[in-house]
């Protein structure tokens, strides 16, 4: 069973889309988490069921989030995608609240050819878990805002809020 819920944010009404889980803080694993225009966001479906109180304990987090508290999040996320996007999400997941890294920087992470850096990058695209899995902190390597399926608008932002914006270009 597919649950979701709206959670206002600095960001935009943010889409928590999720499903139950036995071992998930709160029993409900993380599937999407989404902003109004998003690329490839998701979109309400008929057959989903409308449960603010399945995310309370995700919600509460993202405001600590917003609020500037600095601790990883601590959410089971619904396993989707490729085993390449799987290491280049793990990767994005330990880049440290605060920092940036480049798309190079995560091919070498994952052991990936420095070519590789075009399929790291639509790999991140593809990142269903805005904000919680971090594919803000990923820059360009001349320092630049690079590409953000919620907008350099929202990815400047969050740098911003975490004390690493680096500025637009």
């Amino acid at each position: 069973m597919t649950l979701y819920a709206t959670l206002d944010s600095p960001l935009g009404a943010l889409l928590l889309v999720g499903e139950r889980s036995a071992t998930a803080p709160g029993g409900t694993a993380l599937a999407s988490l989404s902003v109004p225009g998003q690329k490839r966001g998701a979109v309400v479906q008929d057959d989903w069921t409308h449960d603010p109180a399945a995310f309370a304990g995700i919600a509460r987090q993202l405001r600590a989030y917003f609020d500037g508290a600095q601790q990883p999040f601590a959410v089971e996320c619904v396993p989707r995608g490729t085993d390449f996007q799987q290491r280049v999400w793990a990767a994005l997941e330990a880049i440290p609240y605060g920092t940036t890294t480049t798309y190079g920087a995560i091919a070498a992470a994952i052991g990936a050819p420095r070519g590789a850096v075009r399929a790291i990058g639509t790999a991140i695209g593809a990142n269903p878990l805005l904000v919680v899995r971090p594919c803000h902190r990923v820059i360009g390597a001349d320092g630049s805002l690079t590409g953000y399926a919620g907008g350099l608008a929202r990815k400047q932002l969050l740098l911003g809020l975490e004390g690493a914006a680096p500025e637009a270009r």
